[in-house]
């Protein structure tokens, strides 16, 4: 008896252009850091853009979003952030089907440092607000805390700046560890070599390795 498959065509043309907002979930994540993000106010790094001529940056909300979005999941490297905002729909969507490189993502960091602290923070604090327990793999739930607020109740301010501490002292470990791994990264290059970025030439080679072996 013949097997029926569903049929898999890597080469089918869409009649329309596809949207990479038709691919991702309404409840993703990512949507939901793109959505904190873009009510946030960034005059504190807008600032600095002022009057600079030359070429064009990337909008901070993007490069913000990348950010949150890769240390909130466990991605720290800038060469990673690159790579998956080609490979992965979710890094794709919050850079707008742009792509920037791991200089670009490394060296905002390291220029908005403080900046991007607090705005994390804030970040983390809104969706703690919102009775969210964790961020990706950020917990929210202020478990080193001991506190007597009910849930159900508006948190003491006292309580509030406990957390928002704790949350800061995460955060000062997540960019400090996306710091070492850049560093670490800085001499390495990537996986494949550059006479196999073609595909011609990708084809061509593992038919002699396959040859070969």
């Amino acid at each position: 008896m013949s097997k029926q498959f569903i049929a898999s065509n890597r080469q089918q043309a869409y009649l329309l252009p596809p949207s990479l907002d038709d691919w991702l979930p309404q409840s993703h994540l990512s949507r939901f850091i793109l959505e904190i993000v873009e009510q946030l106010d960034l005059t504190c790094i807008y600032k600095h853009y002022q009057g600079k001529g030359g070429k064009k940056a990337y909008q901070p909300e993007v490069l913000l979003s990348l950010l949150f979005y890769g240390y909130a999941t466990g991605t720290f490297s800038s060469r990673k952030i690159e790579v998956a905002t080609y490979d992965s729909i979710a890094f794709r969507f919050l850079s707008a089907n742009t792509h920037p490189d791991h200089d670009t993502i490394a060296n905002f960091r390291q220029r908005f440092l403080e900046e991007i602290e607090a705005l994390f923070v804030n970040v983390l604090l809104i969706a703690k607000d919102m009775k969210m327990l964790k961020l990706g793999k950020v917990s929210l739930d202020g478990t080193k805390i001991k506190a007597n607020a009910s849930k159900h109740k508006a948190l003491s301010y006292a309580h509030i700046k406990k957390l928002e501490e704790q949350l800061r002292q995460e955060v000062q470990t997540l960019l400090q560890r996306a710091k070492d791994i850049d560093e670490a990264e800085s001499d390495e290059v990537m996986d494949i070599p550059s006479e196999l970025a073609r595909r011609e030439d990708r084809l061509a080679g593992i038919k002699k390795a396959k040859k070969k072996i």
